[in-house]
């Protein structure tokens, strides 16, 4: 199944990086690829995210039968906005209202260097910065996820999480008097491509150009790895799209995100 990731590696880059991180065994993999018929034609991951890659309503069918059939572990169904919606739809019904339905989320990639120039403030984060990193960080998530992630454990496994991603050199910001004004992440990385997440600028520190020049040098980062860098945004924020715009980055597919409880 590893082969059909390469089909179209942007939108299969969530997948494609755990895949190759951890393998084909569910166990480690957190998860399972499924496939009605071939994986060039059929494929969809079920773990923490349920994401379908591709397939056809038949495809799609068999996908929502499999889902249903045993208790629901995933806490969104995000990919392709005509997959994804569409495999919401047959599981709804079982599964409930949602939290919140995404419908455009413009599907984002940069080919080449940044059309604005990158910021040279903007760093690696290290562990020692973490501290001040976090609040930066559990605002945007609020903000942007629409939840706290220091609920029900004071977000020690955010802060797990965020240890992780800055000990794998996927975490960058610029810093200000000891203060995040920039904020960005890496989020997944295939060998092929930089998924960046979790872009944020302080609102204070809004309307100097640092979303575009620190996403500038997060993007250029990632080109130096060899990988592509790409992003998805929702549609009504109609200044981060300016912004990305700006950068140089142009829409290669589009998203959708169902967020369930």
């Amino acid at each position: 199944m590893t082969h059909a990731l390469d089909i179209d590696p942007v939108a299969s880059c969530m997948v494609a990086a755990r895949v190759e991180a951890y393998g084909l065994t569910p166990r480690l993999l957190g998860g399972q690829l499924w496939s009605a018929s071939t994986p060039e034609e059929s494929l969809c991951f079920s773990g923490a995210n349920l994401m379908p890659l591709r397939g056809a309503d038949v495809d799609l069918d068999y996908f929502a039968e499999r889902v249903l059939a045993a208790p629901r572990m995933c806490t969104s169904v995000v990919g392709d906005a005509g997959l994804a919606l569409g495999l919401w739809e047959r599981v709804a019904d079982e599964w409930g209202e949602p939290r919140e339905i995404r419908a455009e989320q413009p599907l984002l990639a940069l080919q080449g260097p940044p059309a604005v120039a990158p910021d040279p403030q903007v760093r690696l984060v290290q562990q020692s910065d973490l501290d001040a990193y976090f609040p930066a960080a559990v605002e945007m998530f609020r903000g942007e996820v629409g939840v706290d992630p220091c609920a029900g454990d004071g977000g020690a496994s955010y802060r797990r999480r965020l240890a992780a991603l800055i000990a794998a050199r996927r975490v960058f910001a610029r810093f200000e008097d000891g203060r995040v004004v920039f904020k960005a992440e890496i989020g997944s990385m295939s060998r092929r491509v930089g998924q960046i997440q979790g872009v944020w600028v302080d609102p204070s520190a809004r309307g100097r150009g640092l979303g575009a020049s620190g996403t500038a040098a997060v993007a250029a980062a990632t080109a130096r790895q060899g990988r592509i860098a790409s992003l998805y945004v929702n549609s009504f924020n109609t200044s981060a799209r300016a912004t990305y715009r700006s950068v140089g980055f142009v829409q290669v597919g589009t998203f959708a995100t169902v967020l369930v409880d």
